[in-house]
């Protein structure tokens, strides 16, 4: 049988992040300036000053694991935040496109259904 988890709730941190940081440093990131349990199953995004590195927090159930990128040439972009918003929710879509180098703002979004949460 296939199985396929949704997809986590992904966040953004909206400053620079120091990239010495690692699960101890940044999960407090997550407790202290986001006022979220880094343990939820949701997955953490950090950029450094330079928006050359990213690095992602998630806990997968027994432990957390940690990715690293380090781009040769180029940004990351960034997400705005709210004014005094330390993160941002995104989706795993622009997360794709994070990654993947595509500008968020030529990027459009077609009309799609979406259930109220309410």
């Amino acid at each position: 049988m296939l199985s396929i988890a949704p997809p986590p709730t992904i966040y953004l941190h909206s400053g620079s992040t120091d990239m010495r940081k690692s699960f101890d440093g940044l999960s407090s990131i997550i407790r202290g300036t986001f006022g979220s349990d880094p343990t939820d199953g949701s997955l953490f995004l950090f950029v450094n000053k330079r928006r050359d590195r990213i690095k992602a927090l998630w806990w997968d159930g027994d432990g957390y694991a940690l990715w690293y990128k380090r781009l040769e040439e180029g940004t990351f972009e960034t997400v705005p935040a709210g004014p005094g918003e330390e993160r941002v929710r995104i989706d795993s879509t622009q997360l794709a496109m994070i990654l993947g180098g595509v500008r968020l703002e030529s990027a459009r979004r077609r009309k799609r259904y979406r259930r109220s949460l309410t």
